[in-house]
């Protein structure tokens, strides 16, 4: 597909839904998502959208205060992370990965809740670094800038001394058969890290990931304690992944 006929798809889209998501339209060209992100940055230095975490939304003002990040459907994945919640408790050790639904998370942890917090995401880290009584340890690295995280050997060092008690791990892709699949071979690995390194593995992610797949492999169905969705935990698309005995909340 020629790039003119991207950005008129991506345009198209932007009009329809209001907002575009990078690991959607990514799926819908069969693309990698760094062309997608080229795309995007190129009709926002147009001012024909908004670049945002994870997307692009209608042209709005900008925000010039580096902590308040726009998110592409953040009422939605508020909806999802509240869920989870209920899991967090005072002292825990806790391993955040990237991407814009944890990034939500970060956002509504209670003020009151003492923990220490590891994460290689620049976003989650500084949104962390308002909380009053979190203990967070930024993990360093190579930066991959589209993703605002760290990646690389130095990170999965860091990972896999930590003894977490639970890590959040974010999802592009899951079904029953691959389980927990990533579009980059970096990241896929430090996830893997990430879960090694953690008692308990909870992923949060919209139902528009369901039975969907990308190249590489994170985890098996079997890794994960709980999944968090949009969707209600009965919902019958949720089915399978009941009787794979993974909790859905």
């Amino acid at each position: 597909m020629l790039k003119a006929e991207r950005h008129k798809y991506i345009m198209t889209k932007l009009v329809e839904e209001q907002k575009v998501v990078t690991t959607d339209l990514a799926l819908a060209l069969d693309l990698s998502e760094d062309t997608i992100r080229r795309d995007l940055n190129e009709l926002d230095s147009k001012k024909l959208l908004e670049k945002v975490y994870g997307g692009a939304v209608q042209v709005t003002e900008k925000s010039t205060d580096v902590f308040n990040i726009n998110i592409s459907g953040e009422d939605e994945k508020k909806r999802i992370v509240t869920k989870a919640l209920s899991l967090l408790h005072d002292d825990q050790v806790i391993i955040m990965s990237g991407g814009s639904t944890n990034l939500v998370f970060a956002k509504l942890i209670p003020a009151d809740l003492k923990a220490t917090i590891y994460t290689y995401s620049l976003p989650i880290a500084m949104q962390l670094s308002q909380h009053p009584n979190i203990d967070l340890i930024f993990i360093g690295g190579k930066m991959q800038k589209n993703a605002m995280v760290t990646i690389g050997m130095d990170v999965i060092q860091v990972v896999s001394k930590i003894k977490a008690d639970i890590c959040f791990i974010g999802a592009s892709s899951i079904n029953i058969k691959q389980g927990l699949t990533e579009i980059g071979y970096e990241i896929s690995i430090v996830k893997k890290a990430m879960i090694e390194a953690s008692d308990r593995v909870v992923s949060m992610f919209s139902s528009d990931k369901l039975n969907t797949k990308m190249p590489h492999v994170v985890c098996d169905l079997k890794q994960l304690d709980t999944i968090v969705t949009d969707l209600d935990p009965e919902d019958i698309s949720l089915e399978e992944y009941r009787k794979s005995g993974v909790f859905i909340l």
